[in-house]
C-alpha cells in the first residue's frame, strides 16, 4: 500500500516514519491565505479553527491527488493532508514568521493554556476506481510553563525553530522543556494525530499495518 504525504512538512515526514511508514512526499499547490479569503467571503463569516485546519487539509489532499491525476500516474494507495493551527482565549494563531512575532507570542502564553487543532484529508487512489475521502479534525491542549525566563524565550526565538510553526512552537524539539503538559493525542501537537489518521484509514477500509515499511514507486 503506498503513501503520498501532501505536505512537506518535517515534523509530519517524522511522525510517518516513527510510525513505521515511510512515505513519498508533494507539496501541494495551495495558496492558503487566498482560499480561506475566497470562502470567508462566499460565505460572509469567519471560519472557526475546526472548520480553517480542514479546508486546509482537504484542499492539500485535493491538489496532490489532481497532479497525480494531471501526470496520468495509477496511483494505488492513499494520500494525506494535513493542517495545523494553535488557538488561545479564541485567537487564532498560525507561523509567526518573524522573530519579533514569535517573541510577542511567547510573552503572552507563558503560564497559559491554548488548543492545537490539527486538521486531517485522507484519499484513497485506486487505479480505475474514483477518488474516497475520509476526514477530521482533533485536538489537544498545550499548557506552557509559567516560570519561561524573557532570556529562555530570546534564546529559543533565535534558534529559528518557532517561527514557522504553527502557534510558534514545538513539543517534540527544542520548544518541549517549555511545555509543562499535553491533553490529548501528542502527535496531534506535532502536526498529524496518528490515531486520528489510522481511523480515518479504517473508514476508507485500509489496514494502518499495511502502510508499515516504504511507499514503492
Amino acid at each position: 500500500m503506498r503513501v503520498l504525504l501532501a505536505s512537506t512538512s518535517p515534523a509530519r515526514l517524522m511522525l510517518l516514519r516513527q510510525a513505521g511508514i515511510e512515505p513519498r512526499t508533494a507539496a501541494p499547490d495551495v495558496d492558503e491565505e487566498a482560499v480561506v479569503a475566497a470562502v470567508e467571503a462566499a460565505e460572509k463569516r469567519t471560519l472557526t479553527p475546526t472548520e480553517h485546519v480542514l479546508l486546509l487539509a482537504r484542499r492539500k489532499a485535493a491538489a496532490v491527488v489532481a497532479a497525480l491525476e494531471e501526470d496520468g500516474e495509477d496511483f494505488d494507495g492513499v494520500v494525506i493532508g494535513g493542517d495545523s493551527m494553535f488557538e488561545l482565549d479564541g485567537e487564532i494563531l498560525g507561523k509567526p514568521y518573524t522573530p519579533e512575532a514569535a517573541t510577542a507570542r511567547w510573552h503572552d502564553m507563558r503560564g497559559r493554556t491554548g488548543v492545537l487543532h490539527s486538521g486531517h484529508s485522507v484519499i484513497r487512489l485506486a487505479p480505475g476506481a474514483a477518488p474516497v475521502e475520509a476526514h477530521a479534525v482533533a485536538a489537544a491542549s498545550v499548557t506552557f510553563a509559567s516560570d519561561v525566563t524573557d532570556a529562555e524565550i530570546a534564546a529559543y526565538v533565535a534558534t529559528g525553530e518557532p517561527l514557522l510553526v504553527a502557534g510558534a512552537f514545538t513539543v517534540d524539539s527544542l520548544g518541549g522543556p517549555f511545555i509543562t503538559r499535553v491533553e490529548g493525542d501528542p502527535s496531534t501537537v506535532v502536526g498529524m494525530s496518528l490515531s486520528t489518521l489510522r481511523t480515518l484509514c479504517r473508514e476508507l477500509g485500509v489496514t494502518w499495518t499495511d502502510l508499515w515499511g516504504p511507499s514503492t514507486d
